[in-house]
């Protein structure tokens, strides 16, 4: 008996996801937890397996496709090289219905008749033709008509639910009639790569971010020379003891960590009228991987050490790059921590992570002469950026936030005696 391969639930608020590529074709022997296609969702990559050895039937879902949770993606005849046979037997049965085809044309007057119904159908029920159900749904709960969506980004320019929620999130416009928009005549050097559900997902939540907080940046400086005297002091023995490298990451963590507890508002989101403060810290760290930029959250960040967040982060890593990032390690993160400096970035105004309320910014260090007890000197500075949420976060918090990091991080010794 057949087994059906659906789509397997994506994690929190992941609903649908795109077929991104077939791993294994129609016919082929795969064996139990074999990956057979890969999904993109809004956030990572997912690989679904094969439950069970046994022979792929047809392809449901092809490569562009949309497909929902739970959604049918193909089948699986149970068994190993036997599971063949059944399909080999089929082959006659396939033969047989070109026989059948050849008193077709005895039929061929009364095909005029479902032509006829056919009309109705292409009357303009834009909403049922246009949109995915996902996207129905929401559209038909606010109103909406798909000529209002507009074109949508999914296949053959079907609207997704990610379409939807970005126009309900544009802020409210008179109505007027738009000009068409004219064709864009590329040019022949040009190349046009249509985006990734990823890159797309991206490109909405920022902008989504922009239109609904109210972004305000604070900068500040801070001295590295405490923390790179630290970190050669004790790295040897750091090294030894917990098998990773002291970096700067988890003394800025450890100083982000400690500031949240002190003006917990920027640990908080809008929810609504509402404001949700929370007594813990899921701290989210951004990483590059091959698909773009991505948010790993650390759980519980405020009761692990400085080995424990190193190892978590160069975790993060690692799996970005391999494009191994479950769903459940993008989601729940409270604040974020984006690191521009190893990219060379001198000076940024971090975007938030919605619905988070505050990002700080780290960039590159740089030796710099500085005014010291009267004094000039020259010391590894590194500017520092906080975005936070206006709406929730008064600019006095904001400021003696990130003052509370600059002199966390600057004396770490702070941190032991939690002052």
């Amino acid at each position: 008996m057949s087994v059906e391969i659906k789509v397997p639930t994506l994690g929190e608020s992941v609903t649908t996801a795109t077929v991104a590529k077939w791993l294994k074709k129609a016919g082929d022997t795969v064996a139990a937890d074999e990956p057979i296609v890969e999904l993109e969702t809004d956030k990572v990559s997912v690989e679904v397996p094969a439950p069970q050895a046994g022979v792929l039937g047809a392809e449901v879902a092809k490569v562009g496709d949309e497909v929902e949770v739970g959604a049918l993606l193909t089948t699986l005849e149970p068994g190993g090289a036997g599971a063949a046979k059944p399909a080999a037997k089929a082959a006659p049965a396939a033969k047989a219905a070109p026989a059948e085809k050849k008193e077709a044309p005895a039929a061929a007057p009364a095909a005029p008749a479902p032509a006829a119904k056919a009309a109705p159908a292409a009357a303009p029920s834009v909403d049922a033709a246009a949109a995915l159900p996902a996207a129905r749904k929401i559209m038909a709960e606010n109103g909406l008509s798909a000529e209002q969506v507009g074109s949508g980004t999914g296949k053959d320019g079907r609207i997704t639910k990610g379409d939807v929620l970005g126009f309900l999130s544009q802020p409210p416009v008179a109505q007027a009639p738009a000009a068409p928009k004219p064709a864009r005549n590329d040019d022949p050097r040009e190349e046009r790569v249509k985006m990734t559900r990823l890159r797309r997902t991206i490109a909405r939540r920022l902008k989504d971010a922009q239109n609904t907080a109210a972004i305000l940046t604070t900068f500040n400086e801070v001295d590295l020379s405490e923390a790179m005297a630290l970190r050669k002091e004790y790295q040897d023995a750091f090294v030894k003891k917990h098998g990773v490298k002291l970096g700067f990451m988890s003394i800025f963590s450890r100083a982000v960590i400690a500031a949240l507890k002190e003006f917990p508002a920027i640990n908080a989101e809008i929810d609504g009228d509402d404001v949700i403060y929370r007594d813990f810290v899921n701290l989210g760290i951004a990483v590059g991987g091959p698909n773009g930029l991505v948010v790993p959250v650390i759980k519980n960040a405020d009761t692990l050490n400085y080995a424990e967040i190193e190892k978590t982060i160069a975790g993060f890593g690692k799996a970005a790059r391999e494009g191994t990032l479950k769903i459940d390690d993008l989601a729940g993160g409270t604040f974020s921590i984006t690191n521009g400096g190893i990219y060379g970035s001198l000076l940024s105004t971090p975007i938030l992570n919605a619905p988070q309320s505050g990002i700080l910014g780290m960039h590159s260090i740089q030796e710099r002469p500085v005014a010291v007890n009267g004094q000039v000197v020259i010391r590894p500075m590194m500017y520092i950026a906080l975005s936070y949420d206006h709406r929730i976060v008064d600019g006095k918090e904001a400021v003696s936030f990130l003052v509370r990091i600059k002199q966390n991080v600057e004396d770490p010794r702070r941190l032991l005696i939690d002052v």
